[in-house]
């Protein structure tokens, strides 16, 4: 395959076994080493949250990845350079968290450098992937094949705790070793085969031409701020996702303080969220693909539609709060999955649209921006919803009252989110479109940060 040819479905499958590595290895890290430090080893919950903040603070250097892609031009090894850095920190995660059981400050020391590895490595190979997609998938395919290499992501966490869940019964510490490790050799083995001749020798064409000088990382990061669009889309990102993840923490707790539900069934209550995130998923995709070019395969008309469908959701959710054990939770969770899932696919589809769209050869740098913003998000998110559901709880009496403030909340950042969809493009064929007449002049500073904070998820 040559380096401009477009991707075919087995190309697009290839790159999602990529994904499904990265799964397998991330799920390790961040769920099944969080559940040993807690219950084998008795350690405070906020440590594992801890160092999973430390993974999300390292993958604001997704724009610095990015860049370097652009730069050299071929997407291959910053993915592959990303897997292997990604493996060697998820060993070495369990291996710290092994060595916490004997020598627990060495042992936190250990994983902060782990987890820090583990954040540069998914920086690494998750941008550089999505600009190889976004490169070299068809438009009117984009949205089935970000959903297809999504769910094979879902897939890879799925599998790896089932089996990882298995093998490290009865748990010792050289036995959670032993499964990590082998859990990472055949992450980067299945990576390296996917990836061989994928991209072709060509690359995808990203770096500059020989003649053209190549700018450095702040003057390129400069350069993308400047656009507009890009601008724009970051902080639909950033409060898109916030909005998106700040639920995590505080849905089954809420079902089991008002609804009374058991622990099992709050486990069940979150099966049904994904069940529907999967159906949001594969709906959003089949009409991206079906209708193409009209408007009811419009992934703008998705991504507006999906912000104001999960506003919908949790006003219902903040209703069920008011009104207690008579509202349909069930059904409510159902639809808000439903609507998170259209949406994150719409949404991943137009950041794969967009990333070409500006000036030229800057393809890595807007997606490491976009993914930076989403990361950050996603680790402020959870918190930030956790801490919200707290200080409610304070401030207001009546449980319900105070969780139904805190899904009001999540609902106005989704209508937020949306009014910043409709004001990134115009719609040209249903689609995205950006005015690059005018491109951004090489000496324009670095103006702000995100500051559409409630007062942000690549």
């Amino acid at each position: 395959m040559n380096g401009s040819a477009s991707f075919g479905w087995l190309a697009v499958a290839r790159l999602g076994l990529v994904q499904m590595a990265l799964g397998a290895i991330v799920v390790l890290t961040t769920s099944t080493l969080n559940r040993v430090m807690v219950v084998e080893l008795a350690l405070p919950a906020l440590l594992p949250g801890l160092l999973v903040g430390v993974h999300y603070a390292m993958q604001g250097l997704r724009p610095r990845m990015g860049y370097g892609s652009d730069v050299g031009g071929r997407r291959t090894p910053w993915i592959l350079g990303g897997m292997i850095t990604l493996a060697a920190g998820g060993v070495a995660a369990a291996g710290a968290t092994a060595l916490m059981g004997t020598h627990e400050a060495a042992g936190i020391a250990c994983a902060v450098l782990a987890f820090a590895a583990i954040g540069i490595g998914v920086s690494a190979c998750g941008t550089s992937l999505l600009v190889l997609l976004a490169k070299r998938v068809a438009e009117s395919r984009r949205a089935a094949a970000a959903t297809i290499v999504w769910l094979m992501m879902i897939m890879g966490f799925a599998l790896t705790a089932g089996i990882a869940g298995k093998l490290l019964d009865p748990y010792t510490p050289q036995r959670l070793i032993a499964v990590t490790a082998t859990v990472a050799l055949v992450a980067v083995v299945i990576t390296a085969l996917a990836l061989l001749g994928l991209e072709g020798r060509g690359g995808s064409h990203g770096a500059a031409s020989p003649g053209e000088p190549k700018p450095r990382f702040r003057e390129a990061l400069a350069q993308v701020w400047a656009e507009p669009q890009a601008r724009r889309f970051t902080v639909f990102v950033f409060v898109s996702m916030l909005a998106y993840s700040a639920q995590d923490l505080i849905l089954e707790p809420f079902a089991g303080a008002v609804f009374g539900y058991t622990p099992g069934e709050s486990t069940q209550l979150a099966g049904v969220q994904h069940g529907g995130a999967f159906a949001g998923m594969v709906l959003a995709a089949f009409a991206g693909s079906r209708f193409a070019g009209r408007h009811l395969g419009s992934l703008r008309s998705w991504t507006i539609g999906g912000c104001l469908a999960s506003a919908l959701a949790l006003a219902g959710l903040t209703a069920a709060g008011l009104t207690g054990e008579s509202w349909p939770l069930k059904a409510n969770v159902f639809l808000l999955g439903v609507a998170n899932g259209a949406f994150a696919i719409a949404a991943i589809a137009s950041m794969m649209r967009l990333a070409g769209e500006g000036r030229a050869s800057r393809e890595g740098v807007r997606m490491g921006m976009w993914g930076a913003a989403q990361a950050i998000a996603f680790g402020l998110g959870g918190l930030a919803g956790a801490a919200a559901s707290d200080v409610a709880r304070w401030l207001i009496t009546d449980i319900g009252s105070a969780y139904a403030v805190v899904f009001g909340t999540e609902a106005l950042l989704f209508i937020a989110s949306a009014m910043l969809a409709t004001r990134i493009g115009r719609a040209r064929s249903g689609e995205f479109h950006i005015d690059t007449t005018d491109p951004a002049p090489a000496s324009a500073p670095l103006v702000g940060e995100l500051r559409v904070v409630p007062a942000e998820r690549g």
